[in-house]
């Protein structure tokens, strides 16, 4: 099937899986334990019923928001993603490229494999950047004056990984650093010629922010010990808070006084999250932990939601939940893993035009306009 057949986000992720060795499709698409919050964070998003209302002029229709004093194009980017290179050769810079061209944030992962001075140079002024906050105060502080020399106006520091998810796929793939080519590693790349050929041309993966650091690591184990922040706290926070010049969102917030306090210590914006349902299997989805954040915070910051939006609708979804805006990663990566730039650039429009016509569906002229009211009765008892 070609890129112009492809209606929805669901039928990129069916072509990548075909153009991607097992263990590199894995890597992205898979979650924590059962996957039970990877696939329930979709689910939920369906769960949520809106109202159409007709009869209203929607000739014209504006997707646009305010963000940070910043007018993006749609009321979502990209959200980040480690080591994403390994999931589509050049992924990163095919990425920052296109949300600079389409006007949408590029959140650019500090496990990227690609170094956030490229990825900032890529996204322009859309470049936002997001810290894993190390147990070495050091490459902390290290990629902080890295990303603020870079010029990122928005820092988002991810909280929520005091612990190693545990992703059952990545143990049956044996996913290992160094990586290992194995027999079974060696017939999927004889598979998948494109994504090898691609993978040599381009060069292996790494996490490049950390390229030094990692050099001596001997597994998987010794990479995750740099990601991983069991000590993290909210006196860090408050450094950090005081460190960085720009904006600051918190990403990984799913209870409402976690919330609220992140408001007190004078973050912009949280990001209600559960990462994509890869650190834990026992959570909400985040769609279902958004109405009562969102009524905590009562406006005090802006609220940001990832994890399972699929549809354009899921945006007008979470927007009617008290989101702000949102970050959508395996939507826009499954386009890459499907055809390169040209893929990625088919999931924006497929998003995109699925956002205006349920808009129009709504009787709404832009996104700014839904909101509670536009929720079913249902719903909105949720």
């Amino acid at each position: 099937m070609g890129l112009d057949r492809a209606a929805s986000i669901d039928d990129l992720r069916r072509m990548a899986r075909r153009r991607i060795p097992r263990f590199a499709f894995d890597l992205v698409d898979g979650g924590a334990e059962s996957e039970r919050n990877l696939r329930r964070n979709s689910e939920a998003f369906e769960d949520v019923q809106l109202t159409p209302r007709y009869m209203r002029d929607v000739s014209q229709i504006d997707t646009g928001v305010d963000v940070f004093g910043q007018r993006y194009a749609a009321p979502f980017g990209m959200a980040p993603i480690g080591m994403l290179n390994a999931f589509w050769p050049n992924a990163d810079l095919t990425l920052a490229r296109m949300c600079l061209r389409e006007n949408i944030p590029y959140v650019a992962s500090s496990a990227a494999s690609t170094t956030l001075e490229q990825l900032a140079e890529a996204a322009g002024g859309n470049g936002w950047f997001q810290l894993y906050v190390s147990g070495d105060d050091t490459v902390t502080e290290g990629l902080i004056a890295r990303a603020d020399a870079a010029g990122y106006p928005v820092m988002m520091v991810t909280a929520d990984v005091p612990a190693a998810g545990k992703r059952d796929r990545d143990i049956r793939n044996q996913l290992a650093v160094p990586f290992r080519i194995t027999p079974e590693v060696l017939l999927q790349l004889m598979l998948n010629p494109r994504w090898s050929l691609e993978t040599l041309r381009h060069g292996k993966p790494n996490i490049a922010n950390y390229a030094d650091l990692l050099q001596a690591a001997t597994s998987y184990a010794d990479v995750q010990k740099t990601l991983i922040t069991p000590g993290f706290t909210w006196e860090d926070l408050k450094r950090l808070r005081d460190r960085w010049p720009g904006k600051l969102l918190v990403k990984g917030i799913l209870h409402p006084q976690d919330a609220v306090q992140c408001a007190e210590i004078g973050c912009d914006g949280i990001v209600v999250s559960n990462h994509g349902g890869r650190q834990v299997a026992f959570g909400p989805p985040t769609i279902e932990a958004l109405p009562a954040i969102a009524a905590a915070l009562n406006g005090r910051m802006n609220i940001l939601i990832d994890s399972g939006i699929r549809r354009g609708a899921d945006l007008l979804r979470a927007r009617a939940l008290g989101a702000d805006f949102a970050l959508a990663g395996r939507a826009l990566a499954f386009g890459v893993g499907a055809g390169g730039a040209a893929g990625a650039q088919r999931a924006m429009d497929i998003l995109k035009l699925e956002l205006v016509r349920a808009l129009g569906q709504l009787g709404a002229t832009s996104f700014d306009a839904v909101g509670p009211s536009d929720l079913s009765t249902a719903a909105a008892g949720r």
